[in-house]
């Protein structure tokens, strides 16, 4: 796992000054890249490597050209398959003079053009700058794992795997899009391809970028094709997804630094580390995290497996202090970013570094099989009631209803029905986009002062457009994909990759292996997800394969108690911030209505944890964006 960046002139000669920065920009990805920060440099371009020694850490410097230096590519991620694409390439004629998976990157593109992509098996983010041409190539791989932004300022292209590499160009324009602030407000995050920063954006996943002569190209390159096929047996069908996961457990574990693994007390992280220990056996590092509360703890979960597969374990019971370690994360995302289980993946994180440089994760099996029950299962009930309710035409007295539902927090669950009213009101786009918002589109919008209605906003259709264009017709399997365009990319993937690489942590997903997720959307969702049981296929594996007490085990989520952080402990911090002098938030949305919310959650009259810790998240943000970042070492830099 590294750090890339860099800078090509849209046209003509790059500004010197701009080439001049390569070195500064670089240097604010040091903390992807510690073991060595390297260039190269032309009239045209300048990229930019932080390395994070993985595979060939002798010979593997980057940024690394073909045989004749026409071609140059930075490149942050692991392939996979280099090994067969290095022999295929070479019968082809192609010389190579390192190990790296790297290298094979560029011969492919030399031999395939934009088509090398399709090869590829792996998470990547990079750029190959044709010297000859002038011209540059960005790819990002089918998932979204590793970042890419991207930036026109000063006649340049910049690009980069964080924003504050951008950030460090003499070019920099750094206004803000106030129209992002609904994106995250309501989701929790910036929906890509958009930033918080009008000249930035998101490269998508599985899609490339080309740069020549002025105009920039963008394309699609893989989406998930087939959905709903698979007729097999569950036995036969239970071994074919036996056999993918194992592959893709093994493929991943090829490394020349130490190699461990998230655990938690889920069926994900416990089947792929069960299927580590097969090569591993008892050489497995494993680290696990939780917090005091209970509902925030799966501790014990985790050591079940452990204990089974004879791990090397190591767990600890968290009490962060909020004081020394949120401003480290809020800066890490470079734009507002509300998941509060970022905090447990930073310790997490700073954890397994301890002992290992590489570690796997369970993430991407509750996209793709149907996990987020506590979503899917009211959608699925809806999917069947809506009909009846528009056939009787009933949808405005359903949403009058619904909008003015109870909302107290001590209402009984099952009596908690106004998101469920409303959403019969509507469509099942506009119930999937409901849902997915942890603030609702009306509450974000009032917040915001915004008028008229948010299924007239870009927002409403980027997030439902994956929903709509799913060629399936079970509700459930089309929220999966949307998740997996959505959520996955915007929200999960983002965290995991920040806070790993806060710490020169690499982190791989065997669950996100683009094979398994196609085989995974093969399978038909009614034999992945009922409303008692979520991930059926993945909980067969399971019960083969892991202790059978932890399935029956309750299971929390990776998540942090910040209801009662703000309600409590860091109640008075969260007044200083949001309603103090100076306050950016004033000006940003109606405070008044943000007093009342936390009075309310303090009170426990109600419960607004997202609301509040988004809104503190904002405040911390604005406030270090306007700051300076820490300065980081200077990199010696090796002119190509």
């Amino acid at each position: 796992m590294c750090g890339i960046c860099g800078a090509v002139a849209t046209d003509g000669e790059l500004n010197p000054a701009i080439r001049a920065a390569i070195g500064p920009m670089t240097a604010t990805l040091r903390h992807r890249g510690p073991d060595g920060q390297h260039s190269f440099d032309d009239v045209a371009a300048a990229l930019g490597h932080a390395r994070l020694a993985i595979i060939d850490r002798a010979g593997g410097d980057q940024p690394i050209p073909n045989e004749d230096r026409s071609l140059w590519i930075v490149f942050n991620g692991e392939i996979y398959n280099h090994h067969a694409l290095r022999a295929d390439l070479s019968a082809r004629g192609h010389s190579f003079r390192t190990a790296s998976d790297t290298e094979v990157i560029v011969h492919a593109y030399e031999q395939y053009g934009a088509g090398c992509v399709d090869r590829l098996e792996g998470m990547f983010a990079f750029a190959i700058y044709d010297v000859r041409r002038r011209e540059l190539f960005v790819a990002r791989d089918r998932l979204g794992k590793k970042p890419l932004f991207w930036a026109i300022l000063d006649g340049a292209l910049h690009f980069a795997s964080e924003i504050k590499a951008i950030a460090a160009s003499p070019a920099w324009d750094g206004a803000i899009d106030t129209s992002a602030l609904e994106s995250y407000l309501s989701l929790g995050y910036v929906v890509a391809p958009d930033t918080i920063y009008r000249h930035v954006r998101k490269l998508e996943p599985g899609h490339w970028l080309r740069a020549a002569g002025g105009r920039v190209e963008i394309r699609k390159y893989w989406d998930i094709e087939e959905f709903d096929t698979v007729g097999l047996s569950d036995d036969v069908l239970d071994r074919q997804l036996e056999s993918a996961i194992g592959k893709a457990v093994r493929e991943r574990l090829e490394s020349e630094v130490p190699l461990g693994a998230f655990l938690s007390g889920g069926i994900d992280s416990g089947l792929v580390v069960s299927f580590m220990a097969d090569t591993l056996g008892d050489r497995l590092q494993t680290v696990s995290v939780g917090f005091s509360d209970a509902a925030h703890n799966e501790l014990a979960s985790a050591a079940l497996t452990a204990r089974a597969y004879r791990t090397r374990h190591e767990s600890a019971v968290l009490e962060p202090r909020l004081d020394e370690v949120l401003d480290p994360i809020v800066r890490a995302f470079d734009e507002p970013f509300a998941d509060a289980s970022a905090i447990p993946t930073y310790y997490l994180s700073a954890m397994a570094r301890r002992h290992v440089t590489v570690a796997l994760s369970g993430d991407g099996g509750d996209e793709s099989f149907g996990g987020y029950d506590f979503r899917y299962g009211p959608h699925a009930v809806e999917a069947r009631v809506r009909p009846m309710v528009h056939g009787a035409g009933l949808q405005a007295a359903t949403g009058w209803l619904g909008r003015r539902w109870p909302r107290s927090a001590r209402l009984p669950r099952p009596l908690r029905l106004g998101t469920v009213l409303e959403n019969l009101a509507g469509d099942a786009a506009a119930a999937y986009y409901a849902d997915l918002c942890f603030l609702k589109p009306a509450s974000a919008r009032a917040l915001l002062g915004l008028e008229g209605d948010v299924r007239d906003t870009a927002l409403y259709e980027s997030v439902t457009a994956p929903y709509r264009r799913c060629p399936s017709t079970d509700p459930v399997q089309r929220a999966e994909y949307a998740d997996l365009k959505v959520y996955l990319p915007n929200d999960v993937l983002v965290k995991v990759d920040r806070m790993t690489m806060q710490h020169g942590l690499e982190v791989r997903c065997p669950l996100l292996d683009r094979r398994v997720v196609e085989l995974a959307f093969r399978i038909p969702a009614r034999r992945k997800f009922s409303l008692d049981t979520s991930k059926v296929p993945l909980r067969r594996l399971a019960r083969r394969r892991l202790p059978a007490p932890l399935l029956s085990m309750p299971k929390h989520g990776f998540t942090a108690p910040i209801g009662r952080w703000i309600a409590s402990a860091h109640a008075a911090q969260f007044c200083d911030d949001v309603f103090g002098a100076g306050s950016a938030v004033g000006g940003l949305m109606d405070v008044g209505a943000v007093r009342r919310m936390f009075d309310e959650h303090k009170a426990g009259a109600r419960n607004h944890s997202y609301a509040l810790w988004a809104i503190w998240m904002l405040e911390r943000w604005h406030k270090l964006q306007s700051q300076p970042h820490p300065a980081a070492p200077a990199p010696v830099l090796v002119h190509a």
